[in-house]
């Protein structure tokens, strides 16, 4: 034990005192590489472009030294030894705090638990070392006739399509949607070069979900038809969602919404049970004046294809309640639950009905200076509260998955808590899901 610990120290040294001169072997080695395959003889060689692709990854990678993703404080003392940050700060991103420390050459940002999730370069060695590493990959390529290296830069360009995805990542989790597209497309950009020849269909999707995202409509429009030409539609058809939004944006004339709604009807042929669809439907058969009949006899079909299929009847009920209807809402609800009793989602949309439904009525009660009208309110506010309480027990009881069930639990918590004053059934229930809660 004692000689590991020694053999550990050692390596923390020599990475410490090395931190620095790899950053300057980084940019000699290029510089070396580059001028070679400047060299007319040399560059007809594949050996010359291949290492120079192979030095700019190095470049690319010198910066952030020894560290990785998922390593907890104590590997990233032991890996970066006497490399300490300039500052520390407590920093808050989109998905939660993270504790901000500041290098010369990079910024690391650690999660709530302790990890590395974010390696920020703010001093390259070499601008755009991926990019150019790619296009020493192409040249390799070309130069070797005989393809003898297909597989060498195929892995080079595997790579490359991983740490541009990478970056992309890192640039959307800190706030730059803009550059996070940029990267994206790029990833999805290298793996189509050859040899690799790759469809990186996340990579396409995410390029044009954050060209949506800021608003590019037209760019998200190009990429997300893209998606369409190689069969891939994401989860449930979002896709088709997206495009419908991009074509209303794009061209507000009726054209536009006859174009959107073409995008609307085309993924509800193919996924029904996409809500997104279902809700851009409802949205467009609401506002364009033709009524929702069109909607539901869309469901109808999808019905009369699968009658066993528990979640297009969850979906009709969400459709029902979009427009208000919680009567036929609360038929479908329970025509889903009879089709799967297991299916969680039946007996979670009707108990989030009447839930909203509830809030609804509580907020009119507190906005009414009428006292008869406020206990009229107060009244039905209660008695649709408590019709939440069966689905949400339903649901309580099949659901499997440990988040949704606690999600349950605490809406359970609150509505007997509501009434615990009313009868003891109500406080038992309180008490028993405030225990689970709890422990």
């Amino acid at each position: 034990m004692k000689k590991t610990l020694i053999v550990l120290a050692l390596l923390a040294s020599f990475q410490v005192a090395n931190a620095q001169s790899n950053v300057n072997s980084a940019a000699k080695a290029v510089e070396s590489a580059l001028a070679a395959s400047q060299n007319e003889k040399k560059a007809t060689k594949v050996a010359t472009w291949l290492k120079l692709a192979q030095t700019y990854l190095d470049a690319y990678g010198a910066p952030a030294g020894n560290v990785w993703l998922g390593a907890d404080q104590a590997s990233l003392q032991l890996s970066m030894g006497n490399e300490k940050p300039v500052s520390v700060e407590a920093v808050t991103l989109g998905d939660g705090q993270y504790t901000k420390q500041v290098f010369e050459n990079k910024n690391l940002y650690i999660n709530g638990a302790g990890q590395l999730a974010i390696i920020e370069v703010t001093k390259p060695v070499v601008e755009n070392a991926l990019g150019k590493a790619l296009e020493a990959y192409k040249k390799a390529y070309e130069v070797d006739e005989k393809h003898a290296k297909d597989k060498e830069i195929s892995e080079g360009i595997k790579s490359i399509n991983e740490k541009l995805s990478q970056e992309a990542y890192y640039a959307y989790s800190l706030g730059d949607v803009k550059k996070a597209e940029s990267f994206f497309e790029a990833a999805f950009d290298a793996a189509a070069q050859k040899p690799y020849e790759k469809v990186d269909t996340n990579s396409l999707y995410n390029a044009a979900f954050t060209a949506w995202s800021v608003q590019d409509f037209s760019k998200a429009k190009t990429l997300f038809d893209k998606c369409i030409s190689y069969g891939y539609y994401a989860d449930k058809g979002e896709v088709y969602a997206k495009l419908s939004d991009c074509a209303a944006h794009i061209d507000t004339t009726a054209a536009g919404k006859t174009a959107a709604k073409e995008y609307l009807e085309k993924g509800f042929a193919q996924f029904p049970t996409s809500e997104s669809i279902v809700f851009g439907l409802i949205n467009y058969y609401m506002t364009s004046g033709e009524g929702t009949d069109r909607l539901f006899e869309l469901l109808q079909q999808a019905k009369a294809t699968s009658p066993d299929n528990a979640s297009l009847y969850y979906v009709e009920g969400q459709a029902y309640k979009q427009i208000g209807d919680l009567d036929k809402a609360a038929k479908a609800y329970d025509e889903s639950a009879a089709k799967d009793p297991k299916y969680v989602f039946a007996y979670i949309g009707k108990g989030q009905m009447y839930y909203d439904k509830a809030l609804e009525l509580q907020e009119k009660a507190q906005n009414e200076l009428d006292d008869n009208k406020y206990m009229a309110l107060v009244q039905e506010f209660e008695v649709t509260l408590k019709k939440c309480i069966d689905p949400f027990e339903q649901a309580y009881l099949v659901c499997e998955d440990a988040s949704i069930k606690s999600t349950i639990a605490e809406y359970l918590k609150q509505i007997y808590y509501r009434f615990r004053d009313q009868d003891a059934k109500y406080q038992a229930g309180y008490e028993k899901y405030n225990t689970l809660l709890n422990n």
